[in-house]
């Protein structure tokens, strides 16, 4: 089976680890990752990445996400969404289009976010979602998020739904407890979906029974350098295709490259144009590989 990308619909109920090991064997994977973390809850694009193609994860986390999500106002669970116990109770001030944007127009931009202690992020080894289930809770620095694009889409019932576009690393959860807050009353998610992660945007989900039943003819998967087209190319003779594979980087103007800045990844194509993976333009002009493809996978 070729290695590639899937672009999936997790569906509710499965945890993103869930969703990958069944595909992963379905496609007789011996490697696999995904790319973001959806929570069982919540839904949608989640690309696997397969065999070679996990070479490209980091490319892909490091790219913008867009959410929609739905926070029902007026109580708070201990995870911050529907499937935890409600810990608190406040009542909902009366709100408006022009109060809602006016509390949204402050979470756009650059600010500072607080994990969430049911998260996988880890402390001393162990993921703070196992000390929050034994009723611990530990102190947490806060990390710099980006809100790109935070837009309001209606409010019924005291349930707010929105749309957000940001960079890697926040928690919606958060945000829509911190957004509650701001509303002067309290907050927990009650659905969550992914619409897109960079540089899929555009692209068409597939459904966890339609990959499944895919798996024989891969008709599913996507090449590994699709997640790279807006990164610069370079193309290499089979001389130095060898070069790259011992590890040894390329002399100063031995590849033409265009657009491409010193420090930054561009896509390697061999002579007959296999993708070999990525380099890095050193200051010096040198072309360095980073992340090779297997010289069987190309």
């Amino acid at each position: 089976m070729p290695s590639g990308i899937i672009l999936l619909d997790k569906p509710k109920g499965l945890s993103s680890n869930g969703a990958l090991q069944r595909v992963r064997k379905a496609y007789r994977a011996s490697s696999a990752g995904h790319v973001g973390t959806l929570d069982p809850m919540a839904t949608g694009m989640l690309p696997l990445c397969l065999d070679e193609a996990t070479k490209v994860i980091a490319e892909i986390e490091s790219g913008a996400k867009c959410y929609e999500f739905t926070v029902q106002l007026g109580a708070r669970t201990d995870t911050g969404d529907a499937e935890g116990r409600v810990v608190e109770e406040q009542p909902v001030p009366s709100l408006d289009t022009a109060r809602i944007e006016s509390v949204l127009a402050a979470f756009r931009g650059t600010l500072q976010q607080v994990p969430p202690m049911y998260s996988a992020l880890k402390r001393e080894g162990r993921p703070l979602y196992e000390l929050a289930r034994q009723g611990l809770e530990v102190e947490r620095a806060a990390r710099t998020i980006e809100i790109r694009r935070l837009e309001f889409v209606d409010f019924a019932g005291n349930a707010l739904r929105l749309v957000c576009e940001c960079a890697k690393g926040t928690y919606i959860r958060v945000l829509g407890e911190d957004i509650s807050t701001a509303l002067g009353t309290c907050g927990h998610l009650t659905q969550l979906r992914r619409a897109w992660v960079e540089p899929f945007r555009s692209a068409p989900m597939a459904a966890l029974d339609a990959v499944l039943e895919g798996a024989g003819s891969g008709e599913h998967l996507q090449p590994p350098d699709a997640a790279l087209q807006a990164l610069p190319l370079t193309r290499v003779t089979a001389m130095q295709v060898a070069t790259l594979r011992h590890g040894q980087a390329l002399e100063a103007g031995a590849a033409s490259i265009d657009g491409s800045m010193p420090g930054r990844r561009v896509r390697v194509y061999g002579p007959e144009g296999a993708f070999l993976g990525l380099a890095e333009l050193l200051p010096d002009g040198r072309l360095q590989p980073r992340r090779l493809m297997a010289a069987n996978a190309t």
